[in-house]
């Protein structure tokens, strides 16, 4: 059976036919633009081509105008850190002796809520994918999750799904999941956050980019064949509002198979070495309409596509629902005429489908598009690639005033009591229900990821080298000031990285906000882009990249501001790795705190755990001081600065640093709160920023104090460890083993405990 087309010829032929555009999630404007560029009404196919290449997920529409303020903020000094950068499928850092690493962060938050397994499995399938583009071979993989109230019955439904797909589909790539975070709040209860991360290794000269170049180059599908699953999924899942009844939006999730992509990952390092790539383009979001007219955008020409030569599974497919299938485990690669025998010779070997779909030509600003033999798509791919440029309003939101003046904080509170209750609070409870479901040692070369402040990876097996990687954000600080919050998260993920002993070198963000079309959440937006581009312009770190989830919020209830910062570091030798826990042994410590404690509460864990509601001003953050703690990890490997063990303050403040730093090693401390300040509480479970617990043998204390006071950092030795697993502070003492009793409990209580991951769930 012949599936009738709506072509070109009879777009013209009948102008006044209406056409289902709203649906698609287009506008009566825009709608209107789409017929003033072709000429005529769009046909069926070219409909949906713009509506999902116009869609805010695809065409950062709502977002363009500012984040252009990135490009503006980056210095030369800064870009000239980037192989590929912002644009591109993913960053690209040239870490020396011909290494190079790429690394970005994707959100799928909406297919994640209406089919928590396939959603975040293809999630992460995507941003591998995105790695591959590269020229890259993925090494390892990284979330930022975000859940309604820890015993909340949709968290319950979505949760486990979640956590099984990105371990059923990284584990069966054979990825190590290096580390993440997973947050519980009311804000995100029917709008979870999925953010996945991934990041590869490429030699520098193995760097490929996605353009379509050279007229007469073949266009080539590879990888699995194309169905009807994922239609939709950027139009509609990605770039609106959820509403009640949402999580039935079933046939817009994508279905993954790991299986498909592992051996897709393998194909194209194959085809990489062999020099047969012109450029290359993964099919994720908007499916074979996004590559194909990103790629002829990108070029010098433009480009024919037969859809007859599309590899289907599904029968009597129309042009449109193949052009806008977002069916997984797919590339498009362009190809010169005299090595199509050996790409598809390559192909062949890994058992890989591929077809020759089109081709480059000189026109470059003309996609033509064939099924049946009849012409359905004929635009300018750059119209379809750019999309429209809002300038949407913004305004700062009135109800922020009286927050930010509520800074009243009640801190009266039992210390031993308080630090029970706050090492069981879902905010810093343990998460080994989650990662317990990982596999985080597999390709052998994991320095350090459970626990630890950041991943580490060895890169180069001879020399040692390697990366840390780190992802952090706080909406509760975010929501209190935007600009701030995202300094923060930029500050937290760099100061991860840089405890470790590696030197940060470039920043990824994944920008997660609710409607543009809310002037306050559009301010939100702007001021975290300009408090991260700000923020890395005075670290002179570049930001290579990033994506933007907008419409995440259920009716008029948008999420709380959630700017996730990645940040990669390079470590010449992971040897030198600084821990972020002290071994077991005889060996006792000194305990030293770098970095300045005041009583900063606003959107910490306590003012969370003690119901005071989210109010007040978040910490304050001064990058210079970040800066500084950074070259003191960094400037001499951990063997010459005789640093044991440093954690990073953040969330719980001195509390949980004190308590993961002794958790494992059956040792206790006996604490100085009044070193810290001179308020117990304070000392304990403040989160000023820019602060570092570390441990030195005692021999070394002296020295270390004086390094951090040389370097103008603030310094001060705050306690000792000892061989009884008490820690012991002021009148008081708390066992190791009561709070790890307290911290490891609370998830089994609503969960069990982990289980191998199951795609049935």
């Amino acid at each position: 059976m012949t599936v009738h087309n709506d072509t070109v010829e009879n777009a013209f032929d009948t102008p006044e036919l209406e056409q289902p555009y709203a649906e698609l999630g287009l506008k009566t404007d825009e709608y209107e633009k789409i017929k003033a560029i072709l000429g005529r009404r769009p046909t069926d196919a070219e409909l949906t081509v713009y509506s999902v290449m116009w869609s805010e997920h695809c065409s950062y529409k709502s977002s363009k105008v500012h984040l252009r303020y990135f490009g503006q903020t980056m210095t030369d000094e800064m870009a000239s850190k980037l192989l590929a950068g912002i644009g591109e499928n993913a960053g690209v850092v040239d870490i020396g002796e011909g290494d190079a690493v790429t690394f970005r962060v994707e959100s799928h938050n909406h297919p994640s809520f209406v089919e928590p397994y396939q959603g975040a499995a293809t999630g992460v399938g995507g941003i591998v994918r995105d790695i591959m583009a590269m020229g890259a071979r993925p090494i390892a993989v990284m979330d930022q999750l975000r859940f309604g109230p820890l015993d909340a019955d949709d968290t319950k439904r979505v949760l486990p799904g979640v956590v099984h797909g990105i371990g059923g589909y990284g584990n069966c790539l054979g990825l190590p999941n290096i580390g993440g975070e997973t947050v519980f709040d009311a804000a995100y209860a029917g709008n979870p956050l999925v953010n996945a991360l991934c990041v590869g290794t490429l030699k520098v000269e193995d760097l490929h980019l996605a353009f379509a170049s050279g007229t007469g180059n073949k266009v080539i599908l590879f990888g699995s064949r194309t169905g009807l699953d994922g239609i939709g999924g950027v139009s509609v899942l990605g770039s609106a509002t959820f509403e009640e009844g949402e999580e039935r939006k079933l046939p817009a999730v994508q279905v993954g198979d790991p299986f498909a992509e592992k051996v897709l990952i393998e194909c194209c390092l194959e085809l990489y070495a062999a020099g047969v790539v012109v450029g290359i383009q993964d099919l994720g979001g908007g499916g074979l309409s996004c590559a194909t007219s990103e790629l002829a955008a990108a070029g010098d020409g433009g480009m024919t596509v037969n859809l007859d030569a599309v590899p289907l599974r599904a029968e009597n497919m129309s042009a449109a629902e193949i052009l806008a299938s977002e069916s997984q485990e797919r590339m498009c690669a362009v190809v010169t005429p005299e090595n199509v025998d050996k790409f598809m010779e390559i192909c062949a070997k890994w058992d890989v489908n591929a077809a020759v779909i089109g081709e480059v030509t000189s026109d470059a600003d003309r996609l033509l598009v064939y099924h049946n033999g009849e012409i359905v798509v004929d635009a300018p791919p750059s119209t379809i690639d750019e999309g429209p440029v809002y300038e949407r309003p913004f305004e700062r939101p009135e109800w922020l005033d009286a927050v930010q003046a509520n800074t009243e904080i009640n801190t009266g509170a039992d210390l031993k009591s308080t630090w029970l209750d706050m090492v069981a609070s879902p905010a810093l409870c343990s998460r080994d229900f989650i990662t317990e479901q990982y596999d985080r040692y597999v390709r052998g070369n994991t320095v350090q990821a459970k626990y630890a402040n950041s991943g580490v990876l060895r890169i180069n097996e001879e020399s040692g080298r390697g990366v840390a990687v780190s992802a952090d954000a706080s909406g509760r600080y975010t929501y209190l000031d935007p600009n701030t919050g995202a300094r923060l998260a930029l500050a937290e993920a760099y100061r991860n990285v840089a405890v470790t002993g590696a030197r940060p070198v470039a920043v990824t963000n994944c920008l997660n906000f609710g409607s543009p079309e809310d002037p306050g959440v559009m301010w939100q937006f702007r001021e975290a882009v300009h408090g991260l581009a700000d923020g890395a312009a005075e670290l002179t770190i570049p930001v290579s990249g990033g994506n933007v989830s907008f419409y995440n919020q259920t009716g008029d209830t948008a999420i709380l501001p959630t700017p996730v910062v990645g940040v990669l570091g390079v470590i010449e030798n992971v040897a030198d790795a600084i821990p972020h826990a002290l071994p077991a042994g005889d060996e006792d410590y000194t305990l030293i705190l770098l970095g300045e404690t005041k009583p900063e509460f606003g959107g910490s864990v306590w003012q969370d755990i003690s119901g005071q509601g989210l109010a007040g001003l978040p910490p304050q953050v001064d990058l210079a001081n970040e800066e500084r703690l950074a070259e003191f990890f960094t400037s001499s490997p951990a063997a010459q600065t005789g640093v044991s063990a440093a954690h990073d303050l953040s969330e719980g403040g001195l509390s949980q640093a004190v308590f993961e730093m002794l958790l494992g090693s059956d040792k206790g401390a006996e604490l100085s709160l009044e070193a810290v300040h001179d308020d117990a509480f304070t000392a304990l479970f403040a989160e000023s920023a820019s602060r570092v617990l570390i441990a030195v043998t005692a021999e070394r204390a002296d020295t270390a104090v004086e390094r951090a006071v040389a370097a103008g950092i603030p310094a001060a030795v705050v306690g000792r460890t000892t061989q009884d697993g008490i820690i012991r502070f002021g009148d008081d003492e708390v066992a190791v083993s009561e709070l790890a009793g307290a911290w490891a409990a609370t998830m089994p209580k609503e969960f069990g405990t982990a289980t191998a991951p199951n795609a049935a769930v």
